[in-house]
């Protein structure tokens, strides 16, 4: 995909680490990096793609855009984690086959002791799928028109964060010395928009299919998540899964709106594994969560996932660099 067509060019992601404490874990199981500045290069993708399920023949029909990576440079400084990146040609399909998508996202993760929240604006124009109805192998169904917007804030809690820490394996913060693991609890607020010029998906023979559906989710999901420690090699996993609450809007070919409420699923899973020690580190962490809907017989999801690849270093913090975000301003204005 074209330099112009993802990101508008600049893709931010902002990760704040509130309250970097200082003491120390029981059973020293993890070790705090609060006097240090943290630097990495990052490669990143991020992606959102959805699908159906026909129930008159059981076919999956799954969109995807046509986005590629992004390379960027990361720093933990002042308690505050910044990465700036810009779209890359890597990975990238042939336009002319798959299409062009423009891509919009932003992201803010913040991770604490005992919680991480994700904040997320992402909007998708230009999907592609394979076209079941084609001849040639590997044909593809370009639909420029068809616009996804998806928005929402997830939050988990950790149960036992002195056995097992979010930001060892997914900021670097911290470094986890132990094997160990920890309950989870998730939470989130959810909303989804499809729109598209004709008929999005044609869900059963002869029917005239949907062309807008728009849903919110609420939903709370308890899960496990733990990390295997062997020197100073790690591989972490999370996964919560439970009920979700969906309110359900859509509109078929022949402009009838309908309404439906009910009961289906949410999981979120994230994964990282990698080398840390205490001046360099490298890895990578992968996290994706998915929603399902059902109305009318048929089987809706939406999935947004973030991959990460980083290598960095830790460097003590001297001058200015011991204050944290929020003693910043008052600093400056001694200077």
């Amino acid at each position: 995909m074209r330099l112009r067509a993802i990101v508008f060019g600049l893709c931010l992601g902002i990760v704040p680490s509130f309250a970097q404490e200082q003491d120390t874990l029981s059973h020293n199981a993890i070790k705090s990096y609060s006097d240090y500045f943290l630097v990495w290069p990052v490669l990143k993708q991020r992606s959102l793609h959805f699908a159906a399920r026909n129930p008159a023949n059981n076919q999956l029909l799954e969109y995807r855009p046509n986005n590629a990576y992004t390379l960027g440079l990361g720093a933990h400084v002042f308690d505050v984690t910044l990465e700036f990146t810009v779209a890359v040609p890597l990975k990238e399909k042939d336009p002319s086959i798959f299409g062009h998508s423009r891509v919009r996202d932003f992201q803010v993760n913040a991770l604490g002791r005992s919680w991480g929240a994700d904040l997320f604006v992402q909007r998708y124009t230009g999907f592609y799928t394979r076209d079941e109805n084609a001849i040639a192998f590997h044909s593809y169904m370009v639909r420029p028109d068809m616009n996804a917007r998806n928005v929402g804030v997830t939050g988990t809690y950790v149960v036992q964060p002195h056995k097992y820490s979010l930001r060892s394996a997914f900021n670097f913060s911290e470094r986890q010395l132990v094997s160990g693991g920890s309950v989870m609890i998730s939470g989130t607020l959810n909303g989804f928009k499809l729109a598209g010029d004709s008929a999005l998906f044609n869900v059963r023979d002869g029917d005239a299919g949907f062309r807008k559906l728009r849903y919110t989710t609420l939903s709370l999901a308890p899960g496990y998540a733990y990390t295997f420690v062997r020197n100073h090699f790690f591989a972490s996993g999370v996964l919560t899964v439970g009920p979700a609450h969906n309110w359900t809007y859509y509109l078929d070919e022949n402009g009838k709106v309908k309404h439906d409420i009910r009961f289906d699923v949410f999981a979120s899973v994230r994964v990282g594994a990698g080398y840390s020690t205490d001046t360099f580190f490298a890895g990578f962490n992968f996290s994706q969560q998915s929603r399902t809907v059902r109305f009318d017989d048929v089987r809706f999801a939406n999935n947004s996932s973030t991959f990460r690849l980083v290598v960095g270093f830790r460097f003590r913090e001297f001058g200015i660099l011991r204050k944290s975000a929020t003693d910043l301003p008052r600093a400056l204005m001694r200077l």
